[in-house]
């Protein structure tokens, strides 16, 4: 049994959520960077998990092992988790024309719809929340949410029947 395991329902909650977070940004990282999987890894596991940083705030311990099967499997999968996201948008907003940010967090949520145990719904709400705190006064939440809601019908359609 993992540390992760062994913990609070609450706090474990708590651990996965900040996995996915750090999950988003290991790939905008990388996806500017230029760096691979296990650079970024060691990097975020390193000085980001439970680390302080400069305003004295307290960085969240992360789920290890959530937090580097997303990043993994957000790599492995990319061209299907691309082309589920691609059906979802408009024909006229191929992926690669939004915001690195949203391709970071959809390839994100996409791995971890088509590896994952968590409920579609979970992972939904999970990662609609990180678009809230990336983007707290803009629409893209509920774009979010409609983009990630198409991505989940296809990747776990007997979830929604």
């Amino acid at each position: 049994m993992s540390s992760a395991q062994q913990l609070s329902g609450n706090a474990r909650r708590k651990m996965r959520s900040a996995s996915r977070l750090y999950a988003v940004q290991a790939l905008f990282q990388m996806e500017h960077s230029a760096q691979g999987v296990e650079p970024v890894v060691d990097e975020f596991l390193s000085h980001r998990f439970g680390a302080e940083v400069d305003d004295g705030v307290d960085m969240n311990e992360g789920d290890v092992d959530l937090f580097r099967g997303l990043v993994a499997e957000a790599v492995n999968w990319q061209a299907k988790i691309d082309q589920m996201t691609d059906r979802a948008l408009v024909a006229k907003w191929p992926i690669d024309r939004i915001d690195p940010t949203l391709r970071a967090l959809f390839r994100a949520a996409g791995a971890e719809m088509l590896t994952g145990e968590a409920p579609p719904k979970v992972v939904i709400v999970e990662f609609v929340d990180i678009a809230k705190s990336f983007y707290p006064e803009g629409k893209e939440p509920k774009f979010v949410n409609a983009v990630l809601d198409h991505m989940a019908r296809e990747a776990k359609p007997d979830a929604f029947s």
